[in-house]
């Protein structure tokens, strides 16, 4: 689909792909896309404009005038716990869905790109470059999550984030259209026990596969 260099990073809610794909981004000067910033901006987008979130077309025109990067308050904004939760229904609908990767589809035609989230290897860019499946043990994952709230002054009950991850992860496996599944090709790495440069230095030697081909 490109001659671009595509870098797809998937992987369940605190499994470390957010860091990592910052730091390859700004490693090899590439464009970060964080897909999942897309969905909660359109779930900020339909909470501020009293849409239903079960209204598919609707919610499908408003991922149409979704734009990156996002303003620093609209990125603030999502991270807040009801936006995430929205988010997750949001995502759920296939026309959204499909806006929204035709879009992401048209950044990495353009220049070569980082991209994360939960269906860039297996339906965004199948063909791919590099496809990395990053997980990580429940317990780490709630605590990366806490962590990250923390840092950001919003609440962090370790019970509460441990439920909406639960969540998530049943929606995020079950839906009919994009399930979050390993990418055929795609080499798995357990972030559990390791830190940011272990898992960044693994993923650099299989780029240096491709970018010496």
């Amino acid at each position: 689909m490109s001659s671009h260099v595509i870098v797809a990073i998937d992987g369940p809610a605190g499994a470390g792909k957010s860091t990592i794909a910052r730091r390859l981004a700004e490693r090899y000067g590439y464009l970060y896309i964080d897909t999942g910033a897309m969905y909660r901006a359109v779930a900020l987008a339909a909470l501020r404009a009293h849409v239903a979130l079960d209204d598919a077309p609707a919610l499908a025109r408003l991922a149409e005038t979704i734009e990156l990067p996002l303003t620093a308050e609209v990125q603030e904004a999502i991270r807040r716990p009801e936006v995430s939760e929205a988010a997750s229904k949001v995502s759920v609908h296939p026309e959204v869905r499909a806006a929204l990767v035709r879009k992401q589809q048209g950044y990495g035609a353009r220049q070569s790109v980082v991209m994360e989230g939960r269906d860039i290897g297996s339906v965004v860019f199948p063909n791919a470059s590099v496809k990395v499946y990053l997980d990580a043990d429940f317990p780490t994952r709630v605590e990366r999550r806490q962590l990250e709230l923390q840092e950001k002054g919003m609440r962090a009950d370790a019970e509460e984030i441990a439920r909406g991850i639960e969540v998530r992860d049943q929606r995020d496996a079950t839906r009919e259209t994009s399930p979050l599944v390993v990418a055929p090709g795609a080499v798995c790495i357990d972030t559990s026990g390791l830190t940011i440069e272990q898992v960044e230095e693994r993923i650099v030697d299989l780029m240096k596969e491709v970018l010496v081909r």
